[in-house]
């Protein structure tokens, strides 16, 4: 146990600040739609395939280079444009222009959410990300059993009684272990979304290897001028007419085909993982993935994204999150600051007693 506690202790002065960072932007990041504070964001959601089209044709009209939209839906009633130099525009699901950026600092939910996921550092920083939540998992579970022996002196606090080591250490210890089932569900889904291997390993029990991705067909054109979108989407809907167009993905290469994810009702991830091909010469539908004939794996990986995030289970979930977010912030900093700054407590002085005190020598 000693062994333990003294690895628990250094990992956590070390790393607590970067886990204290990513409990606060995630956590600002679950309440996204709420302050994305631009005309027409609370604007209800209109499904017509042929509009979409039509606000597609705006947004390429704001600059050729996109590379992808993403739809309006119920929570966030505007359209989000990627362009290829790293900017982008809000567009309402009428086509109209109400922001455009050049990069990620124009926008903070883009810049929070780079933050959050590479630390500002690219494929390096989402690697480390990655290794923070495993090292996450590790603090909660540790913790845990560290707790175990102190159980009976259990005290809910959300701040220390006293600003020193032993009160931050009993108060760390104890909302620890409260937060403890978030912390973990928080740190697994967001290391399998970063290592993916990781989470196919675990899962690969469950997995069908006769389901093999398929490669994308070829497109007879590139999109242009003639790409006629209110048609190309109203012919992606009609392959799956209850399911809401998420994400139309432009090809990055020529011959290859545009991308359309859509969100049937069974699936959590907000984006959907139904996939339409098209082609935009034609704006003829190539072929169709149907999440539904996905195996074990896929059902469960595809539900990492919203639970990470709070895109399911409402307000109520949102909160929780809130709290495991919170939570973890005040671990970090507190546990950093106790172990490379914060002094012992003082023992108190002991008051003498009469018999305590040495009779005089004769």
């Amino acid at each position: 146990m000693n062994v333990l506690a003294l690895l628990h202790r250094w990992t956590g002065g070390i790393a607590g600040l970067l886990l204290a960072v990513l409990g606060l932007s995630g956590t600002v990041l679950v309440w996204e739609e709420a302050w994305i504070a631009l005309p027409g964001a609370d604007d209800p959601l209109r499904p017509d395939p042929a509009e979409i089209g039509r606000a597609v044709e705006a947004a390429i009209a704001v600059d050729p280079s996109l590379t992808r939209i993403t739809f309006a839906d119920e929570r966030m009633g505007l359209h989000q444009a990627v362009f290829a130099d790293g900017g982008g525009a809000y567009l309402t699901q009428a086509g109209q222009v109400v922001d455009r950026w050049d990069s990620l600092w124009g926008r903070p939910e883009l810049w929070l959410f780079d933050l959050h996921h590479y630390l500002f550092l690219g494929d390096t920083g989402k690697s480390i990300t990655g290794v923070l939540g495993l090292l996450l998992f590790a603090f909660t579970l540790t913790g845990v059993i560290l707790w175990w022996r102190t159980r009976k002196t259990f005290k809910f606090r959300l701040w220390p009684a006293r600003m020193t080591k032993s009160a931050i250490v009993r108060q760390h210890r104890d909302i620890g272990v409260v937060a403890s089932p978030l912390l973990l569900l928080a740190s697994l889904t967001g290391s399998f979304m970063i290592f993916p291997a990781l989470s196919d390993a675990l899962l690969s029990p469950w997995a069908n290897p006769a389901l093999e991705e398929a490669e994308p067909p070829q497109a007879s054109g590139d999109p242009g001028p003639d790409t006629d979108w209110p048609l190309l989407m109203t012919n992606a809907q009609a392959a799956f007419p209850d399911a809401a167009p998420r994400r139309l993905m432009l090809p990055k290469e020529p011959g290859r085909p545009v991308t359309l994810r859509l969100r049937q009702d069974f699936e959590w991830t907000p984006n959907g993982r139904t996939y339409v091909y098209l082609d935009a010469a034609t704006a003829q539908v190539l072929s169709v993935e149907d999440s539904a004939s996905g195996d074990t794996v896929s059902a469960i990986s595809e539900k990492y994204y919203p639970l990470h995030a709070g895109k399911v289970g409402g307000v109520l979930w949102r909160l929780a999150l809130t709290f495991g977010g919170l939570v973890l912030v005040l671990l970090g900093t507190l546990a950093t600051w106790s172990f490379w700054f914060a002094k012992p407590a003082k023992p108190l002085a002991r008051p003498v007693t009469q018999k305590a005190v040495a009779e005089p020598a004769e």
